[in-house]
């Protein structure tokens, strides 16, 4: 059982360098947001229009950290908080601003800006990216490419594809409806990727059928974004 297991991993991975060319990597946008941020409405907006491209993958994370002004987040986790954090420090930040958008890794903006975002997206210059593939419902194969020093992170992301509306009752935007889309649920890191080609088991997680499933190769600590496989396909 095991040499047969092997056998499919080396052939999957083998198929991975000879396949044809699959679809470009998207650029990944993140918006880390809150509900109960004054400023925040436009920047969802804005966010929920990017998701409609299909060289964009645009996630919104919500952080906890508005919380305080009395109304709690329905979306946001300490995970997410984490996230943006090391983007922080990867930036030189003294502090985690929202709305903020971070592009492809890359580069950093307010979320408000959508102007900007959008030059920020069209002047990504993405580096080749490894080739991507999921395997079955329960592994995700990665092909071989330049790493950066210090290695790169590979991370599942869950998240919810649908439009959100959320009646925030409390706080500053107390009345107003704040428009969710691509609403990342759960993120988990899968592994190390040091430039060789694996293969990944994806954890057993809370099953929703609403939920959509990506796969983030970036460098560790927040670095750059070296390859993005959206929802169900291949990506290079």
């Amino acid at each position: 059982m095991r040499t047969a297991l092997i056998s499919l991993v080396s052939l999957v991975l083998t198929s991975l360098a000879a396949a044809p060319a699959a679809a470009k990597s998207p650029v990944l946008v993140e918006l880390f947001t809150a509900q109960g941020c004054s400023s925040c409405g436009r920047a969802n907006q804005a966010a929920a229009e990017l998701a409609e491209r299909d060289d964009v993958l645009a996630l919104t994370y919500s952080v906890d950290y508005w919380d305080y002004l009395g109304w709690k987040d329905t979306f946001a986790k300490p995970a997410f908080v984490e996230r943006q954090r090391a983007y922080a420090k990867a930036f030189a930040l003294r502090d985690v601003p929202t709305p903020q958008v971070v592009v492809a890794g890359k580069v950093q903006a307010s979320g408000a800006k959508a102007e900007t975002v959008e030059r920020l997206i069209d002047t990504a210059h993405l580096p080749p990216a490894p080739d991507m593939e999921f395997v079955g419902t329960g592994r995700v194969a990665i092909g071989s490419g330049a790493a950066p020093r210090g290695g790169a992170e590979v991370w599942l992301v869950r998240f919810d594809p649908r439009k959100q509306e959320i009646a925030v009752k409390r706080g500053d935007n107390r009345g107003q409806t704040i428009v969710h889309r691509n609403v990342v649920r759960e993120i988990v890191k899968i592994g190390a990727w040091t430039g060789r080609p694996k293969m990944y088991r994806l954890p057993v997680l809370a099953k929703d059928d609403d939920l959509a499933t990506a796969i983030i190769v970036q460098g560790a600590k927040g670095g750059r974004v070296l390859g993005v496989l959206p929802p169900g396909g291949k990506s290079r």
